[in-house]
């Protein structure tokens, strides 16, 4: 016998409870919408992508959330380190073009997000963890989920209910509910990298690392192969690989097994991981690098990984996040109160301005041409400042030129320094 499917109503739903979905809930309960999050994990729970720019902090204080996360007591970040062979250079992004925040945290996103999730909680905003979505149709007036409750993990039948809202955000990350239920996907134009990592017992003697930078050093034959080294306050440090699917193909073993062959290539990592403990099991993510035909719909806009996801070369995914969750909690709040809007141009193009920016860096680093740019030897003050810009994550302030015109300035650029 079916049962009549429970009805409920919600001014916004918003799927995924991450660093998109819980800044776009706080602010929007800010205006006084009733908020729903869907989750479909259970916090805290693992993610990648650890390292913070400081242009989120911007977001971070705008959804309320700033003493939560400074009293936490994450491991502080002031720049990047690259390294290639002997070869070595630091951005301290306190040292910038752009106003605004010059430092940030490196964090385990398994707290970090707990944080912000229940920052968005305390603010209003009801947050379900273990539902999953399962369909939704934009055909009505309003946008009707449909959900299932896992939360009881089998001790139960999972009961199935219908959220029935004003909009929907998607902020699944790379679940990608949305695109993949509505078919928004489309080719992202990079190729097939894969992402291997886990978080160590890093070992690393005082003095010998500068924890308050991300470290990110080029493979020492292959320079679209690049390592990340993200200290945490504990005395931990996440620790990744990134390289082409093709490449990967001449190893064999565990993850972890990889991610070690690979990692001791490096002879400056051997030696900075020598006491290193290896007491986590890796884990790898392949094709990650994901687009989509637009970023918004009748009823619907799609933030964050959920929209596209570059590459976590520049650490700009939780940046890009948060911009997209102000972006479209601005745009919606005008939109609920009766306003006209226009998604594409409110929304759409202002995020893609910054994405279209970091994206002709990361092009530019798989082609060796950025560093050039980075570890040349006569770098001009003012333009070193821009470009420390864009790595603490201002991707919109065309006031930089390496904004206004990343692809030309940047091309430019390079030839100089090659």
């Amino acid at each position: 016998m079916n049962h009549p499917q429970q009805i409920e109503q919600h001014d916004i739903l918003i799927i995924g409870a991450g660093p998109a979905g819980a800044v776009a809930a706080a602010l929007l309960r800010q205006q006084g919408h009733a908020v729903l999050i869907i989750e479909r994990e259970r916090f805290p729970r693992f993610s990648i992508g650890e390292s913070l720019l400081p242009q989120s902090m911007e977001f971070i204080e705008q959804a309320g959330m700033l003493q939560a996360v400074v009293e936490h007591g994450f491991q502080f970040k002031n720049g990047a380190s690259f390294v290639r062979g002997e070869q070595q250079t630091a951005f301290d992004f306190r040292d910038k073009f752009s106003a605004g925040w010059g430092t940030t945290y490196q964090v385990p996103r398994a707290d970090f997000d707990q944080i912000l999730a229940q920052q968005a909680e305390r603010q209003g905003a009801s947050v379900r963890y273990r539902h999953c979505v399962l369909d939704v149709d934009f055909s009505g007036e309003r946008p009707r989920t449909r959900v299932r409750d896992e939360s009881s993990d089998g001790k139960e039948p999972p009961r199935e209910y219908i959220v029935e809202s004003r909009f929907v955000l998607d902020a699944s990350g790379f679940g990608r509910v949305l695109p993949r239920l509505l078919e928004l996907e489309s080719p992202s134009g990079f190729p097939v990298r894969v992402a291997h990592f886990t978080h160590i017992e890093d070992g690393i003697a005082r003095g010998e690392f500068d924890r308050n930078k991300i470290r990110i050093t080029v493979h020492p034959e292959h320079h679209d192969v690049w390592y990340w080294l993200i200290p945490f306050s504990n005395g931990r440090s996440s620790i990744g690989v990134v390289a082409e699917a093709s490449h990967l193909q001449q190893y064999s073993g565990s993850e972890t097994e990889v991610l070690q062959a690979l990692v001791m290539q490096d002879p400056s990592l051997r030696a900075l991981l020598k006491n290193a403990q290896w007491d986590t099991p890796a884990r790898k993510l392949t094709g990650y690098s994901a687009n989509v035909s637009s970023l918004h719909g009748k009823g619907y806009a799609l933030l964050g990984n959920a929209g596209e996801f570059l590459d976590p070369i520049f650490s700009s995914g939780v940046t890009i996040a948060m911009k997209s969750a102000s972006l479209a909690a601005a745009t919606l709040n005008r939109m609920l109160a009766g306003e006209s809007v226009d998604w594409e141009q409110d929304y759409a193009r202002p995020l893609k301005k910054g994405v279209d920016t970091f994206r002709s860096f990361v092009e530019s680093w798989y082609a060796g041409g950025f560093q050039q740019v980075i570890f040349h030897e006569h770098q001009e003050a003012q333009i070193r400042r821009m470009i420390s810009s864009i790595l603490a994550g201002y991707a919109w302030d065309t006031a930089n030129p390496f904004v206004a015109e990343s692809k030309r300035r940047l091309t430019a650029l390079e030839a100089v320094c090659a």
